[in-house]
């Protein structure tokens, strides 16, 4: 079977030639399934050539090699345009990325449960340090109710900039489900992120025209759901584009994500412009405009303190990196 490598995002910025490339679309232990213009080809995923510098991630453009003994290999991971990375949960010194090659990045929460503004901010900073368009998407939405509206407001005080779509799912005709799919063109790359249960699958199979992916129930009293999704899978919609439904986040952890945190915290940043000190902490210091601000009640608390920890979170994280370096 004959494959279109720009249904997949090809263009001559990645290759000269379409021989012997391919992209990943999934992602197994030690082996991967990429995309060729022949079809879909099992490729091991061997550490001594393929991650000689970078480990292949889905989303990642490949050249292949064949070798006897083994089969087909990935020989070599193309370089990124842009990829989505968190803090590795295992071990906060390393970086772990999720998907690279991406257009859209689409943050998924259902409305079936409150939306705490910290996590909102940090799945807003982690979108946003992958250099993609971003947008927001509630699912679960039957008609509009207290949630909902308290939802949006939370949404629009911290990035009044950024899309926000309502979906129903289940109905085919939604207009929010159309509004996405209009995003999604020929070699468009949109993943999926948030929380176990927040409606990715349903929304990735809405997108996708039929039941592709497992859903999971969840759980009446904390609305948690569980992970149906355990890999990142990348699939082509029967309209153009292609979604990569991503596991559950239980961890949000930042990773390199400085500029991100700046535009999420935006106000912050302009008003601390103001301070007498330019390197000021925003904690103790004379005449800073931020507790200016919070003393007024024209900045919350709160707020302020989330970012401060997200500040200390990267300068923590970057210092530990430094040190596993120079070791």
């Amino acid at each position: 079977m004959s494959v279109d490598l720009f249904d997949y995002g090809f263009n001559e910025s990645i290759s000269s030639s379409k021989e012997g490339v391919g992209r990943i679309v999934r992602v197994d232990r030690g082996e991967c399934d990429v995309i060729t213009e022949k079809g879909k080809v099992r490729a091991v995923s061997d550490s001594n050539r393929s991650q000689r510098v970078v480990a292949p991630v889905t989303g990642d453009w490949v050249k292949l090699a064949n070798i006897p003994e083994i089969g087909t290999v990935i020989e070599e991971v193309l370089p990124r345009k842009n990829k989505l990375s968190r803090r590795d949960p295992s071990d906060e010194r390393l970086e772990q990325v999720l998907v690279s090659n991406l257009d859209l990045v689409i943050i998924v929460h259902g409305i079936d449960r409150p939306l705490p503004p910290g996590r909102i901010e940090r799945l807003l900073t982690l979108a946003w340090s992958s250099q993609s368009q971003v947008i927001v998407v509630l699912t679960k939405v039957r008609e509009r109710d207290e949630l909902l509206e308290e939802t949006m407001r939370i949404i629009k005080a911290i990035a009044p900039e950024v899309a926000t779509l309502t979906v129903d799912s289940a109905n085919t005709s939604d207009s929010g489900l159309e509004e996405i799919k209009q995003m999604l063109k020929q070699g468009y790359t949109a993943a999926l992120i948030g929380e176990s249960g927040a409606g990715k699958s349903s929304l990735a199979n809405a997108l996708l025209g039929g039941e592709i992916l497992e859903t999971g129930k969840v759980r009446s009293g904390d609305k948690r759901g569980r992970h149906t999704t355990v890999t990142r899978e990348m699939l082509l919609c029967p309209d153009g584009g292609l979604l990569v439904d991503t596991p559950g986040l239980r961890s949000v952890g930042i990773w390199d994500a400085k500029d991100s945190l700046e535009k999420v915290f935006a106000d912050l940043e302009k008003r601390s412009k103001d301070c007498r000190f330019s390197d000021c902490m925003h904690d103790s210091e004379p005449d800073c405009a931020v507790i200016e601000d919070v003393l007024q009640g024209l900045v919350d608390e709160r707020r302020l303190t989330r970012y401060k920890a997200l500040l200390k979170e990267l300068s923590d994280q970057q210092t530990k990196t430094a040190k596993r370096k120079n070791r």
